[in-house]
């Protein structure tokens, strides 16, 4: 497995020897386990109370190059002492299919602590979404009024502080230009040519290329139309071309255009990181197909059939999902409600008192006790001169303290219970097929699914006890759905890395418990 190196030192009375420790133990554990380092991110004097770290930030991005499956730490805190900036960068890394590994902990931490950090995850998801539904509705409050929603006007516009949009003449200038030459029979290449030899730039600044072009020849604003979403509002924006010139465009572009090509959207696999064949332990990832009829197959497949060093059976993605799914919303009772709220409030408030807080607080009360002690000599007869610069001095420190506790606390946020709460309840209650209740309970319950033919076994975030589902029934899969497994061309990109460490036995029919990871053999009817 192809792993990079997060090392990480904070200013607070370490120096460059804490990062080459941190390394050698880290590329000990990669040689020790089989695994490949093809990269470093190192932080110096960098504090991980908050995810504002130039070498950390570059790896978050780079993991979407999906060139490394997991990201080694020495241990856990040097990625994130902040459990919530921990939740949701382990999120974006997921979604790209990777995973953080600590040479020095066991990767799962603790059961508590998995669950703590799949609901703030969920959480911050859930708020997010939240956050954007208003934002989408005071766009549409702008939009009656055709107003800037923000974003780039386009060439030949700008927009005054009250949202409202006017014509830049320079700009306007270009604008009838590219439409005369392209309407006189230049094509788009000469147009191109003639614009950056003259140093013309978009209204990004960059060089015009075919697709700035294009969209510069087919913006119905040119004409007077405010658009937003499929909304067109005719009068809505200033116009620079007359109608008859940009129908004539149109026609020509239209004449031009080569046969669209069919696109494809992005698939997004729930279960990624998470599911593992139950026979060989390796990953199962998602891909999509086309069977004879032309009918679109999404499913999971073990990654060692490929190989052919395993015989899994591949499951439809929808079907698995619902079903997972549908287990977890079983566990939100009223009692595990109550009782992870509390857990999960609990943790906010000891993580909202981190080392950099505590580290301010000491040294506004060590300030105090200065300011004080400066006071009784003062009373005593000393140099009032000199101490008086010296109680100015320290309340100036103090004020400067202050402003930095104000900061740091400003970067950590908190859940209350009830928050938390109605968080679940409206997970417990809310749409099944709405994706933010997929998302959430997935993040917060599962650590792992063992899936063979005919059960599944699911190890909880929170427990020590997997539950082991049969009948399932996963034979009864689609033949032309099956004829698809080998065919890979439309591969996700979001590929699982390793399962949990730990031994698992068959287990009985229905249920079936025992330690975190490994049956005690006793099944139940």
């Amino acid at each position: 497995m192809n792993v990079v190196i997060y090392a990480r030192y904070s200013s607070h009375s370490q120096t460059e020897q804490s990062i080459e420790g941190q390394l050698q133990t880290c590329y000990e554990y990669a040689k020790g386990n089989g695994h490949k380092v093809i990269g470093e991110y190192i932080d110096r004097a960098q504090s991980g109370t908050t995810d504002s770290r130039a070498e950390f930030q570059r790896m978050i991005a780079d993991s979407d190059r999906h060139a490394f499956e997991a990201v080694l730490v020495y241990q856990l805190d040097r990625f994130a002492r902040n459990r919530y900036d921990s939740a949701i960068n382990k999120a974006k890394l997921k979604k790209n299919g990777v995973r953080v590994i600590s040479a020095r902990e066991n990767i799962s931490n603790d059961a508590s602590g998995i669950l703590v950090e799949g609901v703030l995850e969920s959480m911050a998801e859930y708020y997010s979404a939240e956050l954007s539904q208003k934002i989408r509705r005071g766009m549409s409050i702008n939009a009656e009024k055709c107003l800037s929603n923000g974003s780039n006007p386009g060439l030949g516009y700008y927009v005054d502080k009250e949202r409202r949009f006017h014509i830049d003449p320079e700009g306007a200038t270009t604008v009838r230009e590219v439409f005369e030459l392209y309407a006189s029979g230049k094509t788009v290449a000469e147009i191109i040519t003639y614009l950056n030899g003259k140093q013309v730039r978009t209204s990004l600044g960059k060089e015009f290329n075919k697709n700035s072009l294009h969209r510069l020849l087919r913006n119905k604003r040119y004409i007077g139309y405010y658009i937003y979403k499929d909304t067109e509002t005719p009068g809505g924006m200033p116009r620079i071309i007359e109608d008859e010139l940009f129908d004539r465009v149109q026609h020509i572009l239209d004449k031009n255009k080569a046969a669209p090509a069919r696109s494809r959207g992005r698939e997004e696999y729930l279960l990624t990181t998470k599911l593992f064949c139950g026979y060989c332990r390796g990953m199962m990832t998602g891909y999509g197909g086309r069977g004879k009829s032309g009918k679109a197959y999404r499913y999971y497949a073990c990654k060692n059939v490929k190989e052919k060093l395993c015989s899994k059976k591949i499951v439809n993605k929808q079907w698995i999902e619902d079903r997972v799914v549908s287990e977890c919303r079983k566990l939100l009772t009223d009692s595990n409600i109550e009782k992870i709220s509390a857990a999960v409030a609990t943790a906010c408030e000891a993580d909202y008192d981190t080392s950099a807080i505590r580290r301010i607080k000491a040294a506004i009360k060590e300030t105090d006790v200065a300011i004080e002690n400066l006071w009784k000599a003062l009373e005593l007869g000393q140099a009032a001169d000199i101490i008086t610069e010296r109680i100015e001095k320290r309340q100036k420190d103090k004020n400067e303290l202050q402003a930095s506790l104000a900061l740091e606390m400003s970067k950590h946020v908190t859940f209350s219970a009830p928050q938390i709460q109605a968080f679940l309840n409206a997970l417990k209650l809310g749409s099944i097929d709405e994706e933010t209740t997929r998302h959430g309970l997935i993040n917060i319950f599962v650590s792992a699914i063992y899936l063979y033919d005919d059960r599944m076994t699911l190890i909880l975030n929170g427990g020590n006890k997997p539950i082991t589902i049969d009948d399932i029934l996963l034979d009864e899969v689609d033949e032309h759905f099956e004829e698809t497994v080998s065919n890979h061309s439309m591969c996700s990109s979001m590929v699982a890395s390793a399962p949990p460490k730990g031994k698992l036995r068959p287990f009985g029919r229905g249920f079936s418990f025992g330690s975190r990871g490994e049956s005690d053999g006793s099944g139940s009817e």
